[in-house]
């Protein structure tokens, strides 16, 4: 029994002990679902997914459109030309309707008739070809077969010589004798005698195709030079340009427009040199594009061309181009402005470009000498 004092009147009134109440048990709190961030969330994935496949779906239609327009181009340019070889051939114009047949074999080999035009210009050519004179072989010096050692000095006296070809066919039949005699300093004859008879054949004789193998051939021995590889990169364009001849005077020019500067002497067996078939390739695109009614376009091909070299047929062509160009600005300005082509139109394609190697080395600044380098033959 406990008391409880009261404190006014000092008494003490019992009361009953009770007990406390017991705390009440917290309630478990319930969660609120995120229900609508995730559906924001996938909302927003799908439009990420759906805008994806729709920028994809557009990036391949516009790769097919510019597919298709290609294989237009291309079409047109071969039906063109192998009319113009059917053409050639029936004017007896046999070479030229070759170029035309090989230059349509290059853009679609599976061309309808191809194959049979080009076998009957073939056999045209043949039929009519005229034998040309053997020339009178040079009588090489004997080669001393006595043995390895006899052979050895032959090639150190023609090597110094400057005689790179029976050098190479001395140490030819060194190496069958005796592959295993003297090997490294053999290689390196070869190379220096390859090396330079290659130089030899693309700056005297004209002889670019075979210029070419020897170089590649000296390559197996060892690294080129800076001055052979260069002369290998600007052979190979000029051989590439010429085989546009005739045929696309806009390629022609993409060639010898860096092969004309760097190499202007260069020349083939036709003995026209780079300068001259630049100034010849920018004359005949020239007369491309005003025979395609860009007369405008023309003068500035005259004009290029004259730069190069004078020509009174290319200053009559460039006056005529000249008129027919202020003719049209005239007209054009005087006529309203004409509507634009909306975006839905398909523009037509570039034209394609065929870009230099990829590594170019450049030439050397002056005209290579007549007088290929000389390395000295290695002791014995």
């Amino acid at each position: 029994m406990c008391r409880m004092e009261n404190s006014d009147t000092n008494d003490t009134v019992p009361y009953a002990m009770t007990p406390e109440p017991a705390a009440e048990a917290p309630q478990p709190v319930k969660k609120k679902r995120l229900r609508w961030p995730i559906i924001t969330l996938l909302g927003i994935l799908f439009l990420i997914v759906v805008g994806a496949v729709s920028a994809y779906a557009g990036y391949a239609a516009g790769i097919n459109q510019r597919k298709d327009a290609e294989a237009a181009l291309v079409t047109a340019k071969s039906q063109e030309q192998f009319d113009l070889a059917v053409q050639d051939l029936a004017d007896g114009q046999y070479q030229r309707a070759r170029q035309r047949l090989e230059y349509v074999a290059q853009l679609d080999p599976n061309y309808p008739g191809l194959t049979e035009q080009l076998a009957l210009v073939l056999a045209q050519i043949n039929a009519t070809a005229t034998p040309t004179p053997a020339p009178t072989p040079t009588v090489a010096p004997t080669i001393d077969t006595s043995g390895v050692d006899g052979l050895f000095n032959q090639v150190q006296e023609r090597m110094f010589n400057n005689d790179w070809s029976g050098a190479i066919d001395a140490m030819l039949l060194l190496r069958k004798d005796d592959p295993n005699y003297k090997t490294v300093q053999i290689d390196g004859l070869l190379f220096i005698a390859l090396r330079n008879r290659g130089l030899e054949k693309i700056s005297r004789q004209a002889d670019l195709e075979g210029g070419l193998y020897d170089l590649s051939l000296a390559a197996n021995f060892g690294p080129l030079d800076s001055e052979a590889q260069g002369y290998i990169n600007w052979v190979s364009m000029y051989i590439t340009g010429a085989s546009f001849w005739e045929l696309d005077w806009q390629k022609v020019v993409e060639y010898f427009s860096q092969v004309g500067t760097a190499l202007p002497g260069l020349t083939d067996r036709s003995g026209m040199t780079a300068r001259e078939r630049y100034r010849l390739g920018l004359k005949g695109y020239g007369d491309t594009l005003m025979s395609a009614g860009d007369s405008c376009g023309a003068v500035e091909q005259y004009q290029l061309s004259l730069s190069v070299g004078p020509d009174s047929e290319v200053e009559q062509l460039l006056s005529d181009a000249y008129t027919a160009c202020e003719g049209g600005s005239e007209e054009s300005s005087s006529e309203e402005p004409q509507v634009q082509p909306t975006s839905s139109e398909v523009a037509p394609p570039p034209v394609e470009t065929i870009p230099p190697p990829a590594e170019t080395i450049p030439p050397p600044e002056e005209t290579p000498s007549s007088e290929p380098t000389v390395y000295p033959p290695p002791n014995p």
